[in-house]
């Protein structure tokens, strides 16, 4: 099982190298004039020959891990509550999984303010060409977004419609409630709990064929992007990457100091267990697309299946680390590049703006631009700013996402160390 683990991730390295190749040739190959600038016919041109890769990604590989995720995560999460001892246990491991995504959310936000105005790039880097349907794709997204609809998001008005949309924050509050019901009726809910287990172990078994599929839509991904920017892309953008990555590294300094602190020297065995979720995530953008994965892997690692199932459908609405940093550096970024002043205290508020209207919206397709786009305009800052970053938020997206996963891994790593201070399933 793990020479397969093994096996797969130096196949998905492999076909980054090989998207990255292959995009770049194609590139070359719609760049008539040789000057790395695709205009017109040859922009068009290399669009439609970059969608047909994509499909590699949003279809044959991103869509059968989308169709796992809603029933798994209700299957694990109601197994998981409904098995533990008492109620008590639940408000516990809730309680703690809360206070770590609100002060993770703090730091990370902080952070990045911190970095944006230390390197200060929306002063610096002058940004354009994005794509003009897409930017008014995100603002019409923005339409009546507040905390007012956060809240309103959180009930489902309907389970199933809920799983048919992979809505994981409606899921996860019929999933506690159903599970705190079974709870409560006890052994004659029993069959219900264990039929609802036997589901979860086959859908993981499902999860295990379709991550053979993670090497084509890394491929499918890489050489879209390429296809399109080009390898030069890298360098007209290159100081607000190399101000976001920065901030990125610092980010996993602190996270992973904290684990370190609280996990010892067993840090080191759980980042071999996430090496593979924190590639696929970085490849293909996307923090959803490992959670199957990642589920399978920290449970590997010897976290407590009901702790794994319960804590981690949370932190996919609430602990997005990556994602947090992201949205106040592009923010102020954006009101840099508009020479908009923005005082500390402005910033602060906005901060706290983004920490409450951005959760439970993982699953909307550019999440942290949405948000961005949404903050933006509470404080009168241009939204067609977003047009500034849109053309390499693919780049950002990649390190934000793995953030993402690095930073759940950790959350649940401790909190089931919290749980069971003595397990012994977690050593080496």
């Amino acid at each position: 099982m793990k020479q397969n683990g093994q096996l797969l991730t130096w196949i998905i390295i492999g076909a980054m190298v090989v998207g990255i190749i292959t995009g770049q040739i194609l590139f070359w190959h719609f760049d008539i004039n040789g000057d790395g600038k695709l205009v017109d016919l040859e922009a068009s041109s290399a669009k439609t020959v970059a969608d047909y890769f994509k499909l590699l990604t949003t279809h044959i590989f991103l869509r059968p891990v989308q169709m796992t995720i809603a029933p798994l995560v209700f299957t694990t999460l109601v197994a998981g509550i409904a098995k533990m001892d008492d109620m008590k246990t639940v408000g516990r491991v809730g309680g703690r999984s809360m206070i770590w995504f609100i002060s993770a959310s703090l730091i990370s936000l902080l952070l990045g303010m911190f970095l944006v105005n230390s390197f200060k790039p929306g002063y610096k880097v002058n940004l354009g060409g994005a794509d003009a349907n897409a930017v008014s794709d995100i603002v019409g997204k923005t339409e009546g977004f507040s905390f007012k609809n956060f809240l309103e998001h959180i009930f489902p008005t309907s389970l199933f419609e809920a799983l048919a949309h992979n809505e994981i924050l409606q899921i996860v509050v019929f999933a506690i409630v159903f599970a705190v019901a079974l709870n409560q009726i006890g052994k004659k809910a029993q069959p219900i709990i264990d039929a609802l287990e036997v589901m979860g172990k086959a859908i993981l078994k499902i999860v295990g064929y379709v991550m053979w599929l993670a090497p084509l839509g890394v491929f499918g991904g890489i050489t879209a992007v390429i296809a399109t920017k080009g390898l030069g892309i890298l360098k007209v953008y290159g100081y607000y990457l190399a101000s976001f990555y920065t901030g990125i590294g610092l980010l996993w300094l602190l996270l992973l100091g904290v684990g370190f602190w609280i996990l010892g020297k067993n840090l080191w065995r759980l980042l071999s267990h996430l090496k593979n979720p924190l590639l696929v995530a970085f490849s293909t953008t996307s923090s959803e697309a490992v959670f199957p994965k990642l589920s399978q892997e920290l449970e590997d690692f010897g976290c407590e299946k009901k702790v794994v199932s319960f804590v981690l459908p949370l932190g996919y609405s609430f602990n997005l680390d990556g994602s947090m940093m992201y949205m106040t550096f592009a923010s102020i970024f954006i009101a840099q590049a508009y020479n908009i002043p923005l005082d500390y205290g402005t910033q602060l508020t906005m901060l706290l703006v983004l920490m409450l209207t951005s959760k439970g919206i993982a699953g909307v397709p550019r999440a942290s631009l949405v948000v961005v786009a949404a903050t933006c305009a509470m404080f009168n800052i241009p939204v067609e700013g977003i047009a500034l970053i849109l053309p390499i938020d693919h780049f950002c997206d990649m390190g934000r996402s793995m953030t993402n996963v690095l930073g759940n891994g950790l959350a649940i790593s401790a909190i089931n160390k919290w749980e069971k201070p003595n397990n012994e399933s977690v050593a080496e």
